[in-house]
């Protein structure tokens, strides 16, 4: 990686680093790359719409990093969803945009689209199933022709879902038919709060859920063959035994996600799909 190929100055452009979770990838990245080897340099920026502001998110960083030339070393580049030549000049520049707008129903087009028509792959940390699979029914041809990867849900939604499936498909010994797994929401001696796009991408999300069973019906699937005894289907409300207390079904997107997957590797690698249940437990307060 010391030099960056396509004529391009920046293996990774962080865009939206201003954000709450941005700031977060920007620590995160810039450990990464104090980490590379000798000779193996990440070079990266970070964008958003405010030059003030991205100075003050390097400035944070440096301060809590003890890394005084994340002020110096690292690029800034101004850029805006809603101006389409800002995101061109942004995504001439990487070759993988790491992008952190939000709700991506309404801000997230704009950035796809721009990734693939200059040549940088796309990944998100997307929560939102119906973005997700638009973008998939939307621009999976031109990606392809392009050569270019648009990968969502890159983040708590869904790595540890998708990921965990699939290892635990590997380990098991025997053909593994279904996954239920609890998810058990924890909070600190301060409580818990929400963020504000989150709380949009799922209040959005749940008063369109029709528009998503429309937009499914565009791909004409075919239904997943069902490996195995089903699990019995649960309530909205239900005791668990395995966690011993109340749950619900899981409202996030790591069930679409991993179906999307598994359906993936039984069209392309003929393999055995495995459903997914995912439950949530009572949000608990650990002292």
């Amino acid at each position: 990686m010391a030099a960056v190929t396509s004529g391009r100055p920046y293996h990774v452009i962080v865009f939206g680093a201003t954000g709450f979770t941005g700031q977060f990838v920007v620590e995160e990245v810039a450990r990464c790359a104090a980490q590379s080897p000798d000779g193996s340099a990440l070079k990266w920026a970070v964008a958003g719409r405010s030059r003030r502001r991205l100075e003050e998110v390097l400035k944070r960083a440096a301060g809590r990093l003890s890394m005084p030339e994340l002020r110096t070393d690292v690029e800034i580049i101004v850029a805006d969803v809603s101006i389409d030549g800002s995101l061109a000049i942004m995504c001439e520049q990487g070759l993988v945009i790491l992008n952190c707008v939000g709700p991506y129903r309404f801000y997230g087009e704009p950035v796809v689209k721009a990734c693939i028509e200059n040549g940088a792959h796309y990944i998100d940390i997307c929560g939102e199933p119906q973005f997700l699979e638009r973008m998939q029914l939307e621009y999976h041809t031109k990606a392809l022709d392009r050569g270019v990867y648009v990968i969502g849900s890159c983040g708590f939604d869904s790595i540890p879902a998708d990921l965990g499936t699939i290892y635990t498909q590997r380990q098991f010994k025997g053909t593994l038919t279904a996954v239920e797994s609890f998810l058990e929401i924890s909070s600190g001696p301060e409580g818990s709060s929400g963020h504000d796009a989150t709380w949009q991408s799922a209040v959005y999300g749940f008063a369109d859920s029709g528009s998503l069973r429309q937009l499914r019906k565009k791909f004409g699937h075919k239904p997943l063959p069902v490996v195995g005894a089903k699990v019995k289907k649960r309530g909205f409300m239900f005791f668990s035994k395995e966690i011993e207390q109340y749950a619900i079904p899981f409202m996030g997107s790591d069930p679409s996600v991993v179906k999307r997957t598994q359906r993936f590797l039984h069209e392309e690698e003929q393999q055995s799909p495995v459903a997914i249940y995912q439950q949530s437990g009572n949000m608990m307060s650990h002292l």
